[in-house]
């Protein structure tokens, strides 16, 4: 059916907000100092802590930290969903920045209240290592989940919450978002070194002030939040995007059984949002079983305003075109899953690899989780290179304005993960050949037990630089991938995709790690993740998630020439259907002046 009906956009103001950016930063930028340093300071080492102090074996430490670190990843889409549709961003960060004091204040009493923990291996009447309690055990997955919850609304809600300080509109609010950027990701830099170095080592030798610093640096990110609430700009919830999602859905499953004609522009419905920041798309082939939400019906009726009366029965073709712009990037992101797998051994297994070798430097004993640093120095050294000098020699060989474009970047850093296996395991054997051929003399493991091989720990430094490099490449590659193809509205669900996807690695993580120990426990190989790392074969292990890897490189590149970037044509019509859109656009300004 023709769709003649003209588009009619009142002029709606604005809502005017007194933006006070740099009166504000000092609170912001204070508050994400310290709660950083307060939250990276609590669990960066809880490998470390859960095998020495509540003496859980290594399967169920990595099971632990994993499925933590992905509720804390996965609670940020949640806390997104609610804070763009019920609460906004300021309440959501206050209750999440109460929320995450309230969780180290309950781990660090499990460090410094001795009925909280089992008692340390050895000192129990029967000298053997004795597990948590239930009640010790409820306790401490209660802090836990206090910090899931403070998480889920500080990681979709920081970095936005700043930029809204600044106005949008002027030359000093847009340096002033820029600025506010470039401190963001400084104060995360300083709190990580800081993390896992000073307040690592601290830890190292005395758990409970080692967690009583983050615990406390946590609080007074909290005062200092709540100090600045008289000039912050409290931008109101206006709904969660993902309605316009579920209703495309839903209108193009009711009219599964109708057939568009040949000229999409003209049969179907193309009625523009009044007041939309998203960028105008044009018509394209993909998913094309979704365009008959545009379908327009008899039964489907039209307000005054030219808006449809259901939108759950009919959309507009911008709205369509939205969807598929989600829809493309799901794929992608699904490679983003199995490349995780790589990273997340680094927090798990190679701090058990630290633990087992030589970490002295002269007199010096470099704490086990401390290592992970080379992997952020590594992250932290590659960005201004890769800005600086890789990319415009780059943009003037390909001419692209970024040098590569954003999927090329991205499969740089999968195919380091798989390169980043295969050197993890390598390391490992020689490790392991070491500690069973000419271990440390008189140095047993503080965790399994096991014999401390004469191989030194920096020799997991390459594996480590690697996985830093893999993430400039395929981590901040996916950051703006995400912020750029889904559509503008949806930038705080956009950012949680990014948590989202190292959610289900860890998952899928604690899932192998189960499934790998069970079915080698009584294989003739031996299991390969026991308690003593050198009775195991970790390389294996390592190799195994290296296939994966190669197999999921496949993937990316094969599902990257399918890909379509957002506003690009891919339909015969897109060229006459983007200057109907633009005809749109003119006469909308126009009817609006």
């Amino acid at each position: 059916m023709e769709n003649n009906e003209k588009v009619v956009i009142e002029d709606i103001e604005p809502p005017k907000f007194n933006y006070r950016g740099v009166k504000a930063m000092p609170f912001i930028i204070g508050n994400e100092t310290f709660e950083k340093l307060g939250t990276l300071g609590t669990s960066s080492n809880l490998t470390v802590y859960l095998t020495t102090v509540f003496n859980l074996n290594k399967v169920s430490t990595a099971t632990l930290v994993n499925v933590f670190n992905g509720s804390t990843n996965l609670a940020a889409l949640v806390g997104a969903f609610l804070s763009d549709a019920y609460f906004g961003r300021y309440k959501t960060l206050g209750f999440a920045c109460i929320s995450s004091f309230t969780g180290m204040l309950l781990i660090m009493m499990t460090a410094a209240v001795s009925k909280l923990h089992p008692p340390n291996c050895g000192t129990d009447a029967t000298g053997a290592c004795v597990g948590p309690t239930a009640w010790q055990l409820l306790f401490l997955l209660t802090g836990f989940g206090f910090l899931v919850v403070g998480a889920g609304g500080i990681r979709p809600c920081n970095l936005a919450f700043g930029a809204d300080q600044f106005n949008p509109n002027t030359e000093s609010g847009k340096r002033g978002i820029n600025s506010f950027f470039n401190w963001y990701y400084f104060t995360f830099t300083f709190a990580m070194m800081i993390s896992l170095t000073a307040i690592v080592y601290v830890q190292s030798h005395n758990w409970p002030v080692g967690f009583a610093i983050p615990t406390g640096l946590m609080f007074l990110a909290c005062v200092l939040f709540f100090m600045g609430s008289r000039i912050y700009v409290k931008v109101r919830p206006q709904g969660s995007p993902v309605t316009g999602v579920f209703q495309v859905l839903t209108a193009a499953a009711r009219k599964r059984n109708l057939k568009i004609l040949h000229n999409p522009h003209v049969s179907l419905f193309n009625h523009i949002l009044p007041n939309s920041i998203n960028s105008r798309l044009p018509h394209t082939d993909q998913f094309r079983c979704l365009d008959k939400a545009a379908i327009r019906t008899p039964e489907d009726q039209i307000n005054p305003d030219g808006s449809s009366v259901d939108p759950w029965r009919l959309c507009g073709m911008q709205q369509v075109e939205e969807v598929k712009c989600v829809i493309r990037v799901i794929p992608i992101w699904a490679s983003a899953i199995f490349y995780y797998l790589s990273i997340v051994q680094q927090q798990t297994y190679a701090v058990y690899q630290a633990i087992q070798s030589d970490r002295s430097l002269g007199h010096f004993q470099v704490p086990a989780g401390s290592y992970i640093v080379f992997s952020f120095l590594a992250l932290t050294i590659w960005i201004p290179i890769y800005d600086r000098i890789l990319v415009p020699t780059l943009r003037r060989v390909t001419g692209r304005e970024g040098g590569i474009t954003l999927l090329q970047r991205m499969g740089a850093g999968v195919f380091l993960s798989v390169l980043l296996m295969l050197v993890s395991g390598l390391v490992e054997e020689k490790r392991r050949h070491l500690a069973l051929t000419r271990p440390l003399p008189g140095v047993v493991a503080e965790a399994g037990g096991g014999a401390v091989s004469s191989m030194s720990a920096l020799w997991l430094v390459p594996q480590l630089l690697i996985s830093g490099l893999a993430e400039a490449f395929n981590s901040i590659g996916q950051i703006e991938f995400y912020y750029k193809q889904f559509p503008e509205n949806m930038r705080s669900i956009a950012n949680s995709f990014f948590f989202l996807g190292m959610a289900c690695s860890s998952y899928l993580s604690t899932f192998l790690i189960f499934v790998v120990h069970r079915t080698t426990a009584k294989a003739a190989t031996g299991n390969w993740l026991p308690e003593d790392l050198n009775k195991g074969r970790l390389d294996y292990f390592y190799y195994m998630i290296a296939g994966l890897g190669t197999l999921n490189f496949g993937y990316f590149l094969m599902i990257s020439t399918w890909y379509r970037y957002k506003g690009s044509f891919g339909s015969e019509t897109a060229t006459l259907d983007l200057e109907m859109i633009n005809g749109t656009k003119e006469s909308t300004e126009k009817h609006a002046v």
